[in-house]
């Protein structure tokens, strides 16, 4: 029993630990930014790997769940005669929630990993450690890119996600059950207003300096972690954890953003 204590103890600590670091990770960063010199490149070239290599799993990942709401909901709205509203339940439910969401998880799934596994490899390997040799920062020169193209690029992809999610569910509602097209678009046009756009928005921002400084953290300080000592074992289990605790973060975090914004 005492040892179930302690151990739980242990890890609660480490949580609160690893907390504190990825947070002070954020203001260092957020203040060497402002700070000569600013190069440009690095962040495009995350941008480029962040955001136009995840395109192909968001459109495919977008059209699919576009094409799942517009099934269920025009079964579920047919049993009341409301299907006339198809359109205004669909872009609603992606833009607000949908959206955000499965484009953030999928950028966790897809670069999130890679990031705290490249970061996480070059810690064990020596590589930051040199870079502190040559008087590099490698808080700035390896973390802020990723975490700057993080915040740009998960808007951009969410707003593609949200596009082709729309279209898979005019493809279901008017292709395939003969809906009136004007119907589902007046219909969404009608109901999507200013405030919801901005509530995905602000979702998508949050959500990629999120998973992205979650990701960084986690790989950049893989020395001080429980996992520091144990090779690419280590690493692997490292990542694992960045990509679950991106996940939750991201799920806590929705619920918190419409509690408070709706």
């Amino acid at each position: 029993m005492i040892k179930a204590i302690n151990e739980l103890g242990s890890n609660v600590l480490a949580s609160i630990e690893q907390i504190g670091r990825t947070f002070n990770l954020l203001v260092i960063i957020a203040w060497k930014l402002t700070q000569p010199p600013y190069q440009i490149y690095p962040i495009i070239k995350q941008m480029y790997f962040i955001g136009a290599r995840s395109l192909t799993v968001i459109i495919i990942s977008g059209v699919t769940i576009g094409m799942v709401l517009g099934l269920q909901f025009y079964n579920t709205l047919e049993r009341f005669g409301s299907v006339g509203v198809l359109g205004s339940a669909v872009a609603l439910s992606i833009i607000r929630e949908l959206g955000p969401v499965m484009t953030a998880l999928m950028v966790v799934g897809r670069a999130g990993s890679a990031i705290c596994a490249e970061l996480g490899i070059m810690r064990i390997s020596e590589q930051v450690d040199a870079l502190e040799c040559m008087a590099i920062a490698p808080d700035k020169y390896l973390v802020a890119p990723k975490l700057v193209a993080g915040i740009l690029s998960v808007p951009l992809l969410n707003f593609v996600f949200n596009v082709v999610a729309i279209g898979g569910g005019y493809y279901v509602g008017v292709v395939l059950f003969g809906m009136a097209e004007g119907s589902y678009i007046n219909g969404m046009i009608d109901s999507v207003v200013w405030s919801d756009v901005r509530l995905g928005l602000m979702k998508s921002l949050i959500f990629g300096m999120l998973i992205t400084l979650i990701c960084c953290a986690k790989g950049f300080y893989l020395h001080l972690s429980e996992h520091g000592s144990k090779g690419a074992e280590g690493v692997s289990r490292v990542t694992t954890d960045a990509v679950v605790i991106s996940s939750i973060a991201v799920l806590f975090c929705d619920f918190l953003i419409g509690a408070v914004m709706s």
